[in-house]
């Protein structure tokens, strides 16, 4: 009895090591392979040998075809006919491996049929020539000379490659990071001297990196909750099967979530819901886009629902209570329209039968209503910290996150296969590329804003269209094609607090048209971006069946801004009072 063993050691995706082993047992004697004729085990053609450099691979194919079969043959073949058998049932037709000896990658013979060093050799040198051309024209004495055109080139440039990220295969955070250094270099050229560039730089970078940390705090914690199966506290409560009870259930749920979490966690956890609920069909996908506007209205009433309010609020523009009071009604307004629209249409009135009950789901993880009601409690304790201690947002997100992390570690402790449930890997799973991406953009509309052509801007704005609410909501109905984070950043650029004090009625509405105006389109908002990679819905089909539900939403929760500010609707007394929000 022989056994021929296989370990394979290779990384994965995540860059972690596994091993796998493969066992051959059978009642052939096998000889002695010569050292040079391992290679010849790749008949069995091991597409996961990720231990071998893909180079080493094709070498070692290429040697295995140099050689003599004779050389590599196994002496006296077998002693028992099965075995051979045995040993070329794991090879198919098509020359793969069986899938128990094979993962997902190639074969050394694949790549080498495919692989195209001339290509990757182009690419590089394009790269590199894009890069030798671009330093070249920036340390031209005509980009210290024309600053200012110079930065707006180089931004709109940028700009466009973020847009088109799809059709040029380049992430949007990279292209945003190399946006902001070079319009910060060219910024360096133009300025009188490189202290006052270095002095506006640390001042851009302090304010840029409370957003930064705020996000990431407010990232981890959700994702910790999220870990534990929280949420499920809120949506196994959604109980109603009937098709237009469940529009306006699961409108709401959404709009009052969101106002909480971000508009992309909202949109993820209400869309897995719909999963369960609703089998797929129009209705379905009608739902999710219900999704998508409600998330989108419920981060535009509160500080912590939407990035572009967050950055609001953490820069001064916008306080906590008078914000949630101006902007509640308009909100929900630009919710209750669309929903009351989308009512009357056939694929919800046609829905003869209520949809099937929830199917099961994963368990709440131990002690989960513990770590959902503390990480809640840490995002709403927020704007409660800014206000008693007077200390940025970001440090009430780093107390609760902080918090939360202390808790984890005590109810998980000794708990090794419960790595997960704990902060360490959450950190591995929270979309830290999107908060280097509001780095970038941030920091390339500091750079604007230092050199002054935001200022520039804002006087020809003024001078041309004097009406702030057609501002505001020129600014909303952009935001549905261009991302609302550097609309809004731009914005508080071009205006300061001299121009609109704390709350003023153009912040208000710029927060509110900045957050819903996205819902216009699918692509318009990280809610409506993520709602078609889970549902598979693509731009046209939300175009005719959405986009004028979400318009007329948008357009009534104006009006209802400016009825609510005329006649000056103001919540009780009682909660307008309360000490800690009314100045935070």
């Amino acid at each position: 009895m022989a056994s021929i063993s296989i370990g394979l050691n290779h990384p994965n995706l995540n860059h972690q090591f596994s091993k796998h082993s493969i066992k051959l047992s059978s009642s052939f004697h096998l000889s002695p392979l010569p050292p040079k004729s391992f290679s010849s085990l790749s008949l069995c053609k091991l597409r996961g040998s990720r231990l071998l450099d893909s180079r080493l691979l094709a070498r070692a194919e290429d040697n295995a075809r140099g050689k003599s079969s004779s050389s590599s043959s196994i002496q006296g073949k077998t002693q028992n006919p099965d075995s051979e058998k045995q040993l070329k049932g794991l090879i198919s037709e098509s020359g793969t491996c069986d899938p128990l000896c094979s993962v997902d990658e190639t074969s050394s013979e694949d790549f080498e049929a495919n692989y195209q060093p001339k290509t990757d050799l182009v690419k590089a040198l394009a790269i590199l020539a894009a890069a030798a051309t671009g330093t070249a024209a920036i340390n031209h004495s005509w980009v210290a000379a024309n600053q200012d055109l110079a930065m707006a080139i180089l931004f709109a440039i940028g700009y466009a490659g973020i847009i088109f990220e799809e059709s040029l295969a380049f992430n949007k955070s990279g292209v945003g990071l190399l946006m902001a250094v070079s319009l910060w270099v060219v910024r360096s050229i133009g300025a009188p001297s490189t202290d006052i560039v270095v002095s506006e730089l640390s001042h851009a970078s302090a304010e840029v990196s409370e957003i930064v940390f705020f996000l990431l705090g407010a990232m981890t914690i959700v994702e910790i909750v999220d870990a534990h199966q929280g949420f499920k506290l809120v949506t196994d409560n959604i109980t109603t099967r009937k098709p237009r009870t469940l529009l306006w259930v699961v409108g709401f749920v959404t709009f009052f979530l969101s106002s909480i979490l971000d508009n992309l966690t909202s949109t993820i956890v209400m869309v897995s819901l719909l999963r369960k609920l609703v089998p797929p069909s129009e209705y379905r996908k009608l739902l999710g886009a219900v999704v998508v506007i409600a998330a989108n209205a419920g981060g535009a009433w509160t500080p912590i629902g939407d990035v572009t309010t967050t950055m609001l609020w953490i820069h001064g523009q916008i306080s906590t209570l008078p914000t949630m009071k101006s902007l509640i009604i308009p909100s929900a307004v630009s919710l209750a329209v669309p929903l009351a629209l989308m009512s009357l249409t056939s694929e919800v009135n046609g829905k003869e039968q209520e949809t099937p009950d929830v199917l099961a789901s994963e368990r709440m993880a131990p002690r989960g209503k513990l770590v959902f009601s503390v990480g809640i409690g840490a995002l709403l304790f927020v704007p409660v910290f800014k206000a008693l201690t007077g200390l940025p947002p970001y440090m009430g997100m780093l107390l609760g996150l902080g918090v939360l992390w202390i808790l984890t570690d005590a109810i998980h402790y000794g708990e090794t296969e419960r790595q997960r449930l704990k902060v360490p890997q959450a950190l591995s799973r929270i979309d830290t590329q999107g908060a280097l991406f509001f780095l970038g953009i941030l920091l390339s509309v500091s750079s604007l804003e230092a050199a002054g052509i935001l200022r520039e801007l804002a006087n020809y704005l003024d001078a041309h269209i004097p009406n702030v609410e057609l501002v505001a909501s020129a600014i909303g109905v952009v935001s549905a094609i261009i991302d609302n984070v550097p609309l809004v950043a731009a914005t508080m650029g071009m205006y300061d607090l001299t121009s609109f004090p704390q709350d003023a009625e153009f912040w208000q509405l710029v927060a509110f048209c900045a957050g819903t105006g996205g819902s216009m389109l699918v692509i318009g908002s990280a809610a409506g971006v993520a709602f078609m990679g889970m549902e598979k819905v693509d731009f046209f089909w939300y175009f005719r069946k959405v986009s004028g539900f979400a318009f007329a939403g948008y357009a009534a929760g104006i009006a209802s801004y400016l009825a609510v500010r005329n006649l000056n609707i103001a919540l009780p007394t009682t909660l307008a009072d309360i000490p800690f929000l009314s100045g935070s």
